[in-house]
């Protein structure tokens, strides 16, 4: 993966998503695949380069995904949780000099381009920010890299950034008139917003 400066994106979409009974990477809403909107919206947002964690399915992913522009990365560990997806973005992109991470999981279609603006724009290498929607901290979720070790570090089952994150100081950036921090976990929540 060739060397970048600014901020790299990445889509944590190595889930089996037992409760929605499928990969979510390989669920469509829209007419597109989860894990090709993440991507999309974090390339249009401005982060360069695109890392897409992959794990459950993830042949399947690659031959049905574009994924195009992003570097895919396999989490060989994927069943123990979203924290060892984390752990295997920040490893990647230990090898670019980005100057900070923006996280998105793949199930929350309702980010867009412009709320990946609002929290790329506070980065730099000490930074730590989120997106917060309805007063409440969501995603996307920016880590400067001099943050990238503890979080790492914290990085373990389902919590991703969260641990290391709680009792730190998090930028938020109001979001509710740009993006809709909703994330699907069952067939119906994609029933409810894409009628």
């Amino acid at each position: 993966m060739g060397a970048c400066t600014g901020v790299a994106g990445v889509v944590l979409a190595a889930g089996a998503g037992r409760r929605f009974g499928m990969p979510k990477a390989l669920v469509e809403y829209q007419g597109t695949l989860l894990v090709d909107r993440a991507a999309q919206v974090l390339a249009a947002g401005g982060c360069a380069p695109v890392v897409v964690v992959l794990g459950a399915a993830a042949d399947e992913v690659r031959e049905r995904a574009e994924l195009t522009g992003a570097t895919v990365v396999i989490n060989p560990d994927w069943p123990s949780g979203m924290g060892s997806s984390l752990r295997t973005a920040l490893d990647a992109l230990a090898q670019t000099d980005a100057v900070a991470a923006l996280v998105l999981p793949v199930d929350m279609p309702g980010i867009g381009p412009e709320a990946v603006r609002r929290v790329a724009a506070h980065a730099s290498t000490s930074a730590l920010a989120a997106a917060a929607h309805h007063d409440t901290r969501s995603h996307p979720v920016l880590l400067g890299r001099d943050h990238w070790a503890g979080a790492r570090a914290a990085a373990t089952g389902d919590a991703g950034a969260r641990g290391y994150l709680k009792g730190r100081e998090v930028a938020l950036v109001f979001c509710d008139d740009v993006s809709e921090g909703f994330d699907i976990d069952e067939p119906e929540d994609l029933r409810r917003i894409n009628p």
